[in-house]
Formats: C-alpha cells, structure tokens, sequence
C-alpha cells in the first residue's frame, strides 16, 4: 500500500528538448510533436541541421562535422539558460548527434533515439556511395520502402515529405564519425523502437550484428516499443511526445544545473 506524499517542494522543471531529425528533413518534421510537448508544458526546439535548409546556396557541401558544430551550439546556448537537454535523434540524424554526445557529454542529460541507435568510431553513413554523387535525393517511395517501413503514414503525409524533402548532402553521408571520449556511454538513454521490437534489437546486439552491436556499449539503456513504421513523428506523433515529456521530466536533480558553471 502506498500512501499520498504531503511534500509540498516543486517538482523540478523539465529539461529542454531538442529534436533532430533524420535524411532528407527539417526541423518542420517535428511540427506535431513540438505541438504536443509545448501542450505538456515542455519546451521543444526542432533543429534544421546544415545541409538541410532548401535556401542554402551551399547547402550540398555541408558536413557532418559542420551538422555537429552547429548542433552543439544550439544546444550549448540552451544548457546556459536551462541546464542539460533531452537530446533526441531519428535516424540519419544521429551521427551529428552521436558527434556531439563524443566530445561533450555534459550538455545531455538524456539521449533518446528515435528508431535509430548508438554508433561507434568510425562510422560512415553511407560507405558505399559513389564518390561523384554531391547529393542524394529522397527516392521513391518503393524504393525507399525496401529500407525503411513507411506503416502509418498517410496519403497527405506521404505527399508533405514529397514536397518538402531536401536531399541530403553527400558530404554529411561519407565523412567518417569521431567520438573524442567515451562518456556518451555513461548517458541515461532510451531507443523507441519502431521498425523493429525491443526484442529484435537484443537479439541482434546479442548476436553482434553490426547495426546493433554499439547497444551493448551503453550503460543505461532502456529500450520502449512504440510499434509503427521508420516515422513516428507522423504516424503516432502524440505518443512519441508522451515519451519524451516523460523523458524530459525524469531527470534526476543533479543534472539540472549548468554543467559548464561548475
């Protein structure tokens, strides 16, 4: 039995989110969890990563260390105002995000990918690609669907990423990823896992398949099934934010202060 707490200290605000998002998008891909967060009193910023932004006259030259510099700074800015961010990567997103969790941990206060997963030194996002490609385009959609599992999306929404897809500088695909320490493994994380179960990624961690096998690395991992396809912040938007306000408000006391003050 359990009975009604009569403490009356407030409960500590929840930490910042920043929201990066996978290939071929923008911040705008988060229109509706951002929506549903600020309904839950939770501040969201949504990040349109170099590369990314149609009106950047240089837009396919951007790099994934550039992604990563202009990542860090955002979310320096926000630790300053508010202590250490829910950090939260889709897919392709990750690497600059990965970047960031490898030389400043301290700025995290929760790692969440969203159908994605750590990676280690080295990785490449995409090895194989031909070396006079300068970008790659959002592909059709069977194309596309042989990779990533489109379930619940719509018709409209399949026509939004249509229309508002950026291709996605090659630059950003080929440069390899440095991890300068290894305190990102010691982070409270949480994968969502969408295209697979939770039970898919531990066998395959277990097994030690490539994909999967930078799982074990972390320390703290929870793993959440949130069943739907490769896109959650459209098919189940209102869920994926449930998650993250709860995330957001998890944080323990001692990593709400600057990290950077002390």
């Amino acid at each position: 039995m359990t009975s009604e707490s009569t403490d009356s200290t407030p409960s500590p605000s929840p930490r910042p989110v920043v929201l990066v998002p996978g290939y071929w998008l923008g911040g705008w891909a988060w229109e509706e969890v951002v929506q549903h967060l600020h309904d839950a009193n939770v501040s969201a910023t949504a990040v349109t990563l170099p590369g990314m932004d149609p009106g950047d006259p240089e837009r396919a030259s951007r790099g994934l260390e550039e992604q990563a510099d202009h990542l860090e700074r955002l979310v320096t800015e926000l630790v300053a105002e508010s202590g250490p961010v829910v950090l939260v990567a889709h897919s392709g997103g990750n690497l600059p995000v990965m970047r960031l969790l490898g030389r400043s941990p301290e700025l995290v206060a929760h790692v969440v990918w969203v159908d994605s997963g750590p990676q280690l030194d080295g990785t490449i996002g995409a090895p194989d690609l031909p070396s006079d490609i300068s970008e790659v385009a959002l592909p059709p959609y069977e194309e596309l669907a042989e990779t990533a599992s489109l379930e619940g999306l719509t018709a409209r929404q399949l026509d939004c990423f249509r229309e508002r897809a950026v291709p996605q500088p090659a630059a950003a695909m080929r440069e390899p990823l440095h991890l300068e320490t290894e305190g990102w493994r010691d982070l409270p994380a949480t994968m969502v896992c969408c295209s697979l179960t939770s039970q898919d990624v531990q066998g395959m961690a277990g097994q030690g398949h490539p994909m999967m096998a930078p799982v074990t690395a972390v320390r703290d991992l929870e793993l959440v099934d949130l069943p739907t396809g490769h896109w959650p912040q459209w098919s189940r938007p209102d869920d994926l934010a449930t998650l993250l306000a709860e995330r957001a408000r998890r944080v323990a006391p001692a990593a709400l202060t600057d990290p950077r003050s002390a």
